[in-house]
């Protein structure tokens, strides 16, 4: 048996080893030939210090309270030569991939899945032939290259990590590169490569209620999330989803989201249209339909996905009514990413 060991670099790269018991994270990652940080390997320097995001460890007490204060252990700070892993883990390592001699992994795969499912949406799916190789954090995304082109477009899975099929919902961009690829030119079998995975917007462990909040492709992120609550069997836990789109056409995945809710009896979920025009039940941006029993004071996970003008909104939403969650992790689409599904 081994432990799942995620370690999120500072420029966003995450790679993924395996951490066997009573071996420490250090160790684990030079037998995988990833150089983490490290002067003495014995708790002295505090070269190797890093932060355990999620997981139980074990740090024993050989090491010197120089390399790590007793506040900071308390904080989750942890010398990655001395943290002996309890369990699956992600560790926040405070260098970019590359001081580590760290290159993004690169895949190729078949297109297996293309439908438009909407005048503004594409549902790719990608497989490899070994998907069990390809390991991400719920909530992350890769950059897929654009055949022919020599350019690449971020896309967020919207599939858990380990599924057969990663699976990506694309903003159809009149115009865009990928865009104009997957509408005119892709076909099932066609081959795909993309490099990651990236980014620092993944699921955290669940201490106290979630609320998700998603715009347009933004959801494509966050149903990865539900897809491991619910691989998991999570039912403690309160998760609140509200689903914003700007019109009718662009309402896709309900009926995934269905089926999540039934695998998760603790999932609610309400979609709204932003659209006066609309013949949707709910009207409006997702602020409108925010409540203060799902915000609980402030005691809660919560996770936004969207465009900018929407994330800004809804921090400024956050601020006027003094409301500041616990844990808060948003990604929004640059202007410069306008064909990325965040």
């Amino acid at each position: 048996m081994s432990y799942r060991i995620a370690l999120n670099f500072e420029d966003g790269v995450t790679r993924v080893i395996d951490c066997n018991p009573m071996e420490t994270v250090m160790d684990a990652a030079y037998r995988q030939k990833v150089n983490l940080p490290v002067d003495c390997s014995d708790g002295v320097c505090g070269t190797c210090k890093c932060r355990c995001e999620e997981g139980a460890y074990d740090l024993g007490d050989d090491y010197l309270d120089e390399a790590l204060s007793e506040g900071e252990a308390a904080e989750g700070l942890v010398l990655s030569c001395q943290m002996v892993p309890e369990g699956d883990c992600v560790i926040s390592v405070p260098v970019p991939s590359s001081s580590c001699k760290l290159a993004p992994s690169v895949y190729t795969g078949e297109i297996t899945t293309l439908e438009q499912v909407s005048p503004s949406t594409i549902v790719l799916g990608v497989t490899l032939p070994k998907p069990g190789a390809l390991d991400f954090l719920p909530g992350q995304y890769v950059n897929i290259a654009v055949p022919g082109l020599g350019v690449t477009r971020s896309y967020s899975f919207s599939s858990a990590p380990g599924a057969d099929e990663a699976m990506f919902l694309i903003r159809n961009v009149p115009g865009g590169a990928m865009s104009r690829y997957l509408s005119e030119v892709a076909k099932p079998c066609d081959t795909l490569e993309f490099t990651g995975p990236y980014g620092s917007f993944f699921l955290r462990e669940r201490k106290r209620p979630v609320v998700m909040l998603a715009g347009g492709t933004g959801l494509a992120p966050l149903l990865s999330m539900l897809e491991v609550m619910a691989e998991k069997g999570e039912t403690d836990t309160p998760v609140h989803l509200i689903y914003g789109v700007t019109s009718d056409i662009d309402l896709v995945e309900t009926d995934r989201i269905e089926a999540l809710a039934d695998r998760l009896p603790n999932l609610t979920w309400a979609a709204t249209v932003a659209d006066a025009a609309s013949t949707h039940p709910l009207k409006g941006y997702v602020t409108h339909h925010l409540t203060d029993a799902q915000l609980n004071d402030g005691e809660v996970d919560l996770y936004l996905c969207g465009p900018p003008p929407m994330v800004e909104a809804v921090r400024g939403f956050l601020r006027d009514k003094g409301v500041t969650p616990a844990s808060f992790h948003y990604e929004k689409f640059t202007p410069n990413e306008a064909e990325a599904a965040a």
